[in-house]
């Protein structure tokens, strides 16, 4: 797995699995090009990250259940700990834990935010 080069900014999304549809989060990364792993919970995204070292960045919503930032992004941390966090929340603006915190209901702000750090993958040449 250590050697697997992602052409594309690939991130896993830890968010809370909605109801009926797929993440509105992950629909937006999705339509512009970026590549998207979804977990639904601390175990999972923990299982992921030791799976997908490469990713570029772990995106997590405080809203997941059973979340506790400070052991979760420690363990994360602890496993990769150059891996960029961003952390989605809709009313906290400073997150210690957090490379990166964006409001969680203005999803524009989430792709300002990847595309600045990460690159445009619709103007990346995949060849």
């Amino acid at each position: 797995m250590e050697g697997i080069v992602l052409v594309r900014p690939a991130f896993i999304v830890a968010e809370p699995e909605p109801e009926q549809a797929l993440s509105a989060r992950k629909l937006l990364l999705e339509t512009f090009k970026y590549n998207v792993i979804t977990a639904h919970s601390v175990t999972e995204t923990l299982e992921l990250v030791k799976l997908f070292p490469n990713v570029h960045a772990l995106i997590v919503h405080c809203g997941l259940r059973e979340f506790n930032a400070e052991t979760a992004i420690k363990a994360v941390k602890g496993m990769n700990a150059t891996l960029p966090i961003i952390a989605l929340t809709p009313t906290e603006r400073e997150l210690k834990w957090a490379d990166h915190v964006v409001h969680s209901h203005h999803p524009q702000e989430l792709l300002t935010l990847v595309q600045r750090l990460f690159g445009d993958p619709r103007s990346m040449s995949l060849s």
